[in-house]
């Protein structure tokens, strides 16, 4: 899988490259056969913002974006909106293939 993690605007820390990159790892583990994600940390007046978006294998594309008054926290906020994209996905598979065995 090929990951990026990127800074608009800002410079980010070491520490929270690799944050990001563990927040990746987390996501992706929960996509089937994940092609890239990506993280992307901007900064505007007052507020940081963090975006992650991760594609799959099947063409999937999941995107979210957080904001708060600091990278991290924003990343955090990014990451719950990703996992309850995949989650949703996951349970409408299993939904699926449930209705499809009756």
């Amino acid at each position: 899988m090929h990951t990026t993690i990127s800074a608009r605007h800002c410079e980010i820390s070491e520490e929270l490259r690799e944050r990001a990159q563990s927040v990746l790892q987390r996501l992706t583990a929960l996509v089937d056969r994940p092609v890239d994600g990506t993280v992307v940390f901007d900064v505007a007046p007052q507020v940081a913002t963090a975006e992650i978006r991760i594609h799959g294998s099947g063409g999937e594309l999941f995107v979210a974006s957080g904001e708060d008054k600091d990278h991290r926290s924003a990343l955090d906020r990014a990451e719950d909106k990703v996992r309850r994209q995949l989650e949703k996905r996951a349970d409408s598979r299993r939904g699926r293939s449930a209705r499809d065995v009756v």
